[in-house]
Parts: structure tokens; sequence; C-alpha cells
């Protein structure tokens, strides 16, 4: 589902316009990775957890040429589904 999608659905389940639904998901992604890069972690009862982790620096494989190559340690986004959904997509 691409972004242009997830704004109709979101629109037509809550009977808004496409402007206002796309205001709202942009208000939603900005305060997620806010509180992320703030915290840490969010968690959503029934949706699930977002949380950065820190992954370590490590060796890796150019594909092409087979010739070993560092990478540096970043932080990432995690995500744990929670229970509720987890039921939903069984």
């Amino acid at each position: 589902m691409t972004k242009a999608e997830l704004i109709g659905v979101i629109a037509g389940e809550a009977d808004i316009t496409k402007a206002a639904a796309a205001k709202a998901l942009d208000a939603y992604v900005a305060a997620v990775a806010k509180e992320l890069k703030k915290n840490g972690k969010i968690g959503l009862v029934g949706f699930g957890t977002f949380s950065v982790v820190k992954r370590k620096a490590r060796e890796g494989r150019n594909p092409q040429t087979g010739k070993t190559i560092k990478i540096a340690a970043k932080k990432v986004v995690k995500f744990k589904a929670g229970k509720a959904l987890g039921d939903k997509v069984k």
C-alpha cells in the first residue's frame, strides 16, 4: 500500500477529506519520529511498540567484489506488533 492509498483509506474510514487525512498522517509520522528521537520508545496498546536500538559496528562483504568492508554503528527503529494486531492478521 502506498502513502496515497493509505490516505484514501483513512479519509474513507474517518469520513474526512483526503487533505485532512494527509495532514493527520503527516502529523502522526512527525510525532512518532520526534518522540523516538527524544525518548526512544512509543507504545500503542493493541497496535505495537516502536523503539530505537543501537546496532554495533560490524564487518560486511561487498557482494560484487567479495572485499571486506566496515559497516558503522548506527541507531535503527524496531517495531514489535501487539497481541491485538497479531491476532487480526492471522
